[in-house]
């Protein structure tokens, strides 16, 4: 068991926890908490700190935030006065997003004005790739499900001068890209060789579906020079295909709405990097949920609680994030929503990159999803020009550990969530 005094472990570079930090929090950490229960009632009612420098033991019974509790208690309960909140979003001091939190219970943010670019700006500047494009114009497309993190993802049938903010055009009205019409496609491809953009965003299996309709189209975007993958969990094979069409660097930006950008790194380059001046990254070593081999701890894999620096608006202290990383030499890899993966009886723990690594080298796809159905049979669901190859089943079911089935089913498309999201992965809950 952890000893309560020992030090908390972060994912941040040492420099952004300035101070002795062995007893007592370091000082950078302890001022951002202090000033996070000045600005939001929430966290004293949670949890009442005293005047005497806080130790780690204290931090520790700091309870977690997660998103159940914010939906719970409703955005409102991070604000002493909201009349005044409401009074500065009429003023735009303030803006305000939902996010899908959970697909049956949208979550509202609050964010004061500024703040989102702000912290993008950090995002940009915590990777040579990105850092480039700081404080200079340039032209960004956006392909995503809509109501994303971004602020202003439309959800209109809106023309396009009017999707077009600060030399960002948001290409689709609508989420689901698997019902887009051929004319809708025939739109995204036109407005993307009309803006002629730097660089292209969106959520993987958005970005390999477009990558499909400008092959199809036989088009060509030479303008783009870099590719990030944000908004949802990305595949080899989407990463794959995304590089046929659009032959650029990739770059992995994970966060959330509600935390803003959290990692940033190379796209499958095991080297994703905590972003230092946007958030505290703690990691807190995971327990697998119980098999039949028991629970344990895993070597060197951790959730991930964020405490949010600089913000004025529904501050995040501990913030459950709702996923799993593991250490890597170079960085950090993120495994997927919790829930999304899948502990085998034998203790393995199973992400996309397991089966990424199943698949056999000839195999194409634009898309895959693996779907448990009962204790011992999965459906591996894909969308691709070709029929799989034969025997793949096998290779994928050894993946999930002994005794396992998995059956192959092409599919024409495959639905995302409500929120317009994909999973990979699809295990029983547990």
């Amino acid at each position: 068991m952890e000893a309560a005094t020992q030090p908390a472990i972060f994912a941040n570079a040492p420099d952004a926890l300035a101070g002795d930090g062995r007893s007592v929090l370091p000082t950078s950490l302890e001022r951002e908490i202090r000033a996070i229960y000045r600005r939001s009632p929430l966290y004293s009612q949670r949890f009442p700190l005293h005047d005497a420098p806080l130790q780690w033991s204290c931090y520790r019974e700091i309870p977690v935030l997660t998103k159940q509790e914010i939906l719970d208690r409703g955005h409102t309960a991070f604000f002493a006065d909201y009349a005044a909140i409401e009074r500065g979003l009429q003023e735009k001091r303030y803006e305000f997003e939902h996010t899908s939190g959970s697909t049956a219970r949208p979550m509202t943010v609050v964010m004061e004005d500024g703040w989102w670019n702000a912290q993008l700006r950090r995002a940009y500047l915590a990777h040579p790739e990105l850092a480039q494009y700081v404080d200079r114009p340039y032209r960004k497309a956006v392909l995503a499900p809509v109501g994303c993190s971004s602020n202003l993802c439309p959800y209109e049938d809106h023309p396009f001068p009017h999707r077009y903010f600060d030399g960002t055009v948001y290409l689709n009205l609508s989420s689901d890209p698997f019902v887009f019409a051929e004319a809708e496609w025939d739109r995204i491809v036109l407005e993307l060789q009309a803006l002629k953009p730097e660089v292209i965003e969106g959520e993987p299996i958005y970005l390999s579906l477009l990558a499909r309709a400008v092959q199809k189209r036989k088009v060509c975007v030479p303008s783009i020079h870099t590719v990030i993958l944000t908004y949802g969990k990305a595949s080899r094979q989407h990463s794959r295909r995304i590089a046929e069409a659009f032959p650029a660097k990739q770059i992995d930006l994970y966060g959330s709405t509600e935390a803003g950008y959290i990692f940033v790194g190379d796209a499958f380059g095991d080297n994703l990097r905590a972003i230092d001046g946007n958030a505290f990254v703690e990691l807190v070593p995971w327990r697998a949920p119980s098999t039949s081999a028991g629970q344990s701890r895993l070597t060197d894999v951790f959730q991930i609680n964020v405490t949010t620096r600089d913000r004025e608006a529904m501050p995040l202290l501990r913030y459950f994030t709702g996923d799993i990383v593991r250490r890597m030499p170079a960085g950090y890899r993120i495994l997927g929503r919790e829930r999304d993966l899948y502990v085998g009886a034998d203790g393995r723990v199973v992400s996309a990159f397991e089966i990424d690594a199943a698949l056999p080298d000839e195999f194409s796809c634009w898309h895959w999803s693996l779907v448990q159905v009962s204790e011992g049979r999965w459906d591996f669901q894909y969308v691709a020009d070709a029929i799989a190859p034969a025997g793949m089943g096998a290779p994928l079911a050894a993946a999930l550990g002994p005794d396992m089935r998995v059956n192959l089913f092409r599919r024409k498309f495959i639905q995302p969530a409500a929120s317009g999201k994909f999973a990979l992965l699809k295990p029983l809950a547990r």
